[in-house]
Formats: structure tokens, C-alpha cells, sequence
């Protein structure tokens, strides 16, 4: 090769070494470089795709800018109120003389756990022959008063005969099943797993059925059940990492107190009949477009202090004469405050201070309750609705659930006062 050809050539050859130091560095970075790193530079996988076209990406995602939020929202009943089905997650016993329920005189129920799977099995006590056994694949509730299961067959979610109910430590009888014959199949609908989870993707003709894509499933109520889908706003954040207004996402403070009420009216607000598919209202949206009550109350006494926390709100007086009250006035839903009277009662008085309002209450009453507000104002009250059954023999027992109709009740002993607000 003539000299002049050479030194022609030099340049290309200078850009092919370049280009191939290029590249191998890109490969040694790649599997060198942490994945807590990488991750500002890679698309996030989605688990699950509204029909929106918007993506939801997980609370795990959520951690890397909210630790200390994500941290203690694990904690709450919200985010456990559904998951996949493991020996963590379900609350029953399956030791032996624990995991058995009778439901009649003809038939009893085991539950059993085999390499880490569980199984609700139907015996016929008189013939001693086995009448099912159905795989526990879904847990649903967080435990806190109870869980129910469901298992799928095919692409299909049915709810199990046999519950966990906490109170009493033990199985029952699922709620709204009769005590006197077995359920073969009780469809787990659309409007259940709404409730539920954060999201499911439904394979029904208009969303009306049990069956669902099982890839595309999000567990628990989790960050983008009230914020959203948050695959635009995690790619934005991590594009533009030192802009501190969030974008891509609902933010509670900027909505109206009507969008801030219907966020948690969509699962609060009792029964509702569907004018949409299940999963389509996303938080910021207008209720009534999507569901409307389906109460047949007919008066205050009437509406169920079990999931019809909204309308009791809406009916207290604390809430009528107070103009921005919702019900992220008393809740935080980023953390576990059950049981916590202290801070339920700082919440009461921020409203409420010594010199507007006259606690007139025995003051015998008032030590025994602890100076508790919540205690006197918004006592436990039967269900209407939900009631559980322990034995064979046992009666229905309604579960207690403390009422949202903020008022003055007779076990008190205080009589109505004028307060100031």
C-alpha cells in the first residue's frame, strides 16, 4: 500500500477504534453501574396499562423519591387490602384442629397448606367422601376485621365459601353465603377488585364479568389508585430531576373538594350501580359519570356504617358548617393511625377548641372513655349488613364498625349543645 493510502486511511481508522472504545465502555458501565443508577436512565417496565393508554408502574417505583411516604404507607390497611395468596399474607391457622370449619350437619371444611399453597377442601361428613378443593390464590381484605379468598379457575376469580374472621381468630362462613348449602360459584365481579386493588384488568364483555388478564393485576389500594397511573410522571422526574413541581400526576391539593371527596366515595360510599366499567374513573374525574348510589336507605338510620362512610360524613354536622372539611381532614392515608386516639382527637380540637365547645358529658364517663372524642362522637355500631356466623351452632353476629355520622349519642350521656364552628 502506497503511502499515500495509508495516511488516506488513517482518519477511518482512527473513527473505528473510537467507536469500538465507545461501545465497550457502554458494556463495561452497563453491568458495572448500580441498578439503583441505571434506573434514571431506563424505561420502567409498566405491570399494568389503563385504558386510557395511561401505565401503571407500582409503589415500588414510587420509593426512590418518596422513601419516607412509601416506607409508611406499607403499614396501612389500604395497601394490604388485597395481595397474592402466601403463607404471610393469609391470617388463618392451618394447624391441625385450628383449620377445620363446619359449616351444617352434612358438610365441613379443611383448610389445608401444602408446599406453601393453600386449599380450602369440602367434605361430606356423612358419606366421609370429598366434595371439592379449591387453591387459595387471592387474599382479600387487609385482616383488620377479617379477610375473605379467591381462587381462580382459568381466567376466571371466584370467592370462596370459608373467610377468616379477626375478632374471633378463626374461619367462617364468607359473608352473604347461607349457612345451610355449600356455594359452588360466586363470581368475584369487577366492582369487588375495584375496591380492592389498585387495578385489574378486566377480559369481560364490558367489564361486567369475573374474568380478568392475570399479568395485569396491582395489588393492594397503593400510590396510583389516588394518584394515578404514574408511568408519564416517574420518566418526567427522572428526565428533569432537579424540577421540584410534579408533574404527570393527581395532586389532592390542586383538586376541588368535591374530586378530593369522590376519590374515596368511589369505594366509601356503599353500593353503587356502574354507568361505566369498573377500573375506567381515575382520581380528578367526576363520580356520578361513572357510578351512582345504589342505596335503598331511606333515612340517616338506614344507611350502613359499613362502607357508606361518605354519606354519614356528608350528614355530620362538622361537616356541613365546615367548608373544606374531606376526609383527608382526619386521615392521613399515608400511614397506619388505627388506634391512634391522640392524634384522631388533636385533629377534632384543631376545630374544636376548649373555649368554642362544651364537653358536658359525667365526668365519670369521660375518664372511663379516656377523654376520648372519637369514643363518644363516632361510637362502633352494628352493621346492617355484614354479619359473620362462628359455628354450626353460634348465631350471626353483625361486625362492629365505628360510624362517620359525627354526632351526640344517647351512650354518652352528654346532651346536644350548641357548638361553635
Amino acid at each position: 500500500m502506497s503511502r499515500d493510502k495509508l495516511q488516506n486511511r488513517i482518519p477511518s481508522i482512527r473513527i473505528t477504534f473510537w467507536i469500538i472504545f465507545i461501545l465497550s465502555s457502554g458494556i463495561y458501565l452497563y453491568f458495572k453501574i448500580p441498578s439503583s443508577i441505571k434506573s434514571n436512565y431506563y424505561d420502567i417496565e409498566p405491570l399494568a396499562s389503563h385504558s386510557s393508554g395511561e401505565n401503571y408502574v407500582g409503589s415500588e417505583v414510587c420509593k426512590e423519591c418518596h422513601a419516607d411516604l412509601y416506607t409508611s404507607h406499607l403499614e396501612t390497611a389500604h395497601y394490604h387490602s388485597s395481595s397474592l395468596a402466601n403463607p404471610g399474607s393469609v391470617k388463618g391457622s392451618f394447624e391441625k384442629d385450628k383449620n377445620l370449619y363446619r359449616l351444617n350437619d352434612s358438610i365441613r371444611f379443611n383448610m389445608l397448606l401444602e408446599d406453601s399453597e393453600m386449599y380450602q377442601e369440602a367434605w361430606n361428613t356423612n358419606s366421609q367422601e370429598k366434595i371439592s378443593k379449591s387453591k387459595i390464590d387471592m387474599a382479600i381484605g387487609s385482616g383488620t376485621k377479617g379477610q375473605s379468598y379467591l381462587s381462580w379457575e382459568n381466567d376466571k376469580l371466584y370467592q370462596l365459601q370459608i373467610s377468616y374472621f379477626t375478632p374471633t381468630d378463626s374461619w367462617t362462613n364468607s359473608p352473604g353465603i347461607p349457612m345451610e348449602l355449600m356455594e359452588q360459584r360466586r363470581p368475584a365481579n369487577a366492582k369487588c377488585l375495584e375496591c380492592h386493588t389498585t387495578y385489574a384488568k378486566s377480559t369481560a364483555l364490558y367489564g361486567m364479568g369475573n374474568s380478568y388478564d392475570k399479568s395485569q393485576i396491582v395489588y393492594g389500594i397503593d400510590c396510583e389508585r389516588c394518584h394515578g397511573p404514574a408511568e408519564k410522571h416517574v420518566t418526567f422526574h427522572k428526565k428533569n430531576p432537579n424540577l421540584g413541581e410534579a408533574g404527570h400526576i393527581a395532586k389532592h391539593d390542586t383538586l376541588s373538594r368535591q374530586q378530593r371527596l369522590d376519590a374515596c366515595a368511589l369505594c366509601h360510599s356503599g353500593v353503587r350501580m356502574d354507568i361505566q366499567p369498573a377500573f375506567l374513573f381515575l382520581t380528578g374525574d367526576k363520580l356520578t359519570e361513572y357510578s351512582l348510589p345504589d342505596s335503598k336507605a331511606k333515612d340517616l338510620n338506614e344507611v350502613d356504617v359499613h362502607g357508606n362512610q361518605y354519606d354519614l360524613l356528608r350528614a355530620s354536622t362538622c361537616f356541613k358548617r365546615t367548608a373544606g372539611m374531606d376526609c383527608a381532614s382526619c386521615h392521613n392515608p399515608h400511614k397506619n393511625e388505627r388506634g391512634d386516639s391522640v392524634s384522631f382527637n388533636a385533629k377534632c380540637m384543631e376545630c374544636h377548641s376548649k373555649n368554642s365547645v362544651l364537653c358536658n358529658v359525667d365526668p365519670s364517663l369521660s375518664l372511663q372513655k379516656n377523654t376520648n372524642c372519637i369514643a363518644c362522637h363516632m361510637p362502633l355500631i352494628p352493621s346492617k349488613s355484614m354479619f359473620m356466623q362462628i359455628g354450626l351452632d353460634s348465631l350471626k353476629v353483625p361486625v362492629n364498625v365505628r360510624t362517620h355520622l359525627i354526632d351526640i349519642y344517647a351512650q354518652s350521656g352528654a346532651e346536644k349543645v350548641d357548638v361553635k364552628m
